[in-house]
């Protein structure tokens, strides 16, 4: 579960072997008196949805080249529209990307969603739109307005 949650946000496997290898080693290290998770399978879940997008931004900011520099325009490919997706979401805020992915990654409720992070589904559905509106103005910026 942890790594199909890390392979659909990187899209990659061995980003998400090592987003997976990380969710362990942190629990291996864990003080034994810290509290004790009580959803095991929520937990893992959330700590793969950060996990990834922690990589997703270190990447981004290592790749991160001007479109003027690039030297074209980008074509709208199913990759390259995936890989805008993900740069994307990246600049989330971290709640905002989590509920996302726990969303549309996850195929989670929205009544899923509100248990899992203890919050009311409004606040999800409300987090939910603002988040694909931006979403979708990031990624048409960054076609040049051409989706």
């Amino acid at each position: 579960m942890v790594f199909r949650t890390a392979y659909r946000i990187t899209g990659n496997a061995a980003d998400a072997e090592d987003v997976l290898q990380t969710i362990f080693l942190r629990l291996l290290r864990r003080e034994s008196s810290v509290v004790s998770v009580t959803k095991e399978e929520s937990y893992l879940r959330r700590a793969a949805v950060n996990a990834s997008l922690d990589l997703l931004r270190t990447r981004r900011s290592e790749q991160s080249v001007p479109l003027t520099e690039a030297g074209a325009q980008p074509q709208s490919s199913p990759a390259e529209l995936r890989e805008s997706l993900r740069r994307a979401i990246a600049r989330l805020s971290p709640r905002s990307a989590e509920i996302f992915g726990l969303r549309y990654f996850e195929d989670f409720t929205n009544q899923q969603i509100a248990q899992v992070l203890n919050i009311s589904q409004i606040l999800v559905a409300v987090t939910l739109h603002r988040t694909r509106r931006q979403l979708q103005e990031e990624i048409r910026s960054y076609f040049g307005g051409q989706l």
